[in-house]
């Protein structure tokens, strides 16, 4: 996995933060290529979310029109006898 793929899989922008962040990144990159992802997430978790929030990564996905969903029909309960 790149580091590009791992931002992407947070949900970064990761051209957006390359260009307005080029040393924070270089430092990120450099460090994700000598450790396993999980644990550079455990390591940067509150920076990562900090940076999700200033360059949101924008999917394009064309998503089928939803169907209406039918309503499930009441049955009345049968009357008893008795009052």
């Amino acid at each position: 996995m790149t580091f590009n793929e791992y931002l992407q899989t947070k949900k970064i922008d990761a051209k957006r933060y390359r260009k307005a962040e080029p040393e924070q990144y270089e430092e990120f990159e450099a460090i994700f290529g000598q450790i396993h992802p999980e644990s550079f997430t455990a390591q940067k978790l509150f920076l990562i979310n900090g940076i999700r929030r200033r360059f949101p990564f924008k999917e394009e996905v064309k998503s089928a029109p939803k169907k209406a969903q039918a309503k499930p029909k009441i049955v009345p309960k049968p009357r008893t006898g008795t009052s």
